[in-house]
């Protein structure tokens, strides 16, 4: 499992790898991929992830030094795991930089445009960014994922209301999709 990529960590070792966990199984969500739009794909299930990271550090950005501790040691988390299953799809070592660096790109890219759609609460501007980046080839026939916009917009709202003892003990649930 990826836990062994936590083991160079700090004291919150039990605490990141709890959240972390908590996180993939919010994005691997079946119904996100049955009736959301969400494609199952390698890069699916990467965007995916990276829309709930970034729920996870819009919660925490405000948080006491110990919340905001633990969200760097996920983000380091998830591009550790990222460049385990880069490998894993076999890329060899000369090529996980290049696709890293891109990847990482994607991410801070998607943080950028999720947060300026999420902090206005636009879902039209959210569902737009959303279909540019899960749907990247679909151009108009592209799902309009207004559907998976309406559900970021309301986990967001629901996080903002979880106490701070829950987000440095690891404990931060995403609701569940579908319910």
């Amino acid at each position: 499992m990826i836990f062994g990529l936590f083991k160079r960590k700090s004291g919150n070792t039990a605490i990141v790898e709890r959240q972390y966990a908590l996180l993939t199984s919010a994005a691997r969500q079946p119904y996100l991929y049955t009736d959301l739009d969400v494609p199952d794909t390698v890069m699916g299930r990467f965007e995916m992830l990276s829309a709930m990271l970034i729920l996870y550090f819009r919660r925490t950005r405000a948080s006491a030094r110990p919340g905001q501790e633990i969200a760097q040691e996920i983000i380091d988390a998830f591009f550790e795991d990222v460049d385990h299953s880069i490998r894993e799809l076999g890329v060899g070592d000369a090529g996980v930089p290049k696709k890293m660096k891109r990847l990482a790109g994607m991410y801070y890219g998607r943080l950028e445009s999720y947060a300026a759609a999420l902090e206005a609460k636009d879902r039209a501007a959210l569902a737009a960014a959303l279909k540019r980046n899960f749907h990247p080839e679909g151009g108009d026939a592209a799902p309009a994922m207004e559907a998976l916009a309406t559900y970021l917009l309301t986990v967001e709202a629901q996080l903002a209301d979880v106490g701070e003892e829950v987000v440095e003990t690891g404990q931060l649930q995403i609701p569940s999709a579908g319910a």
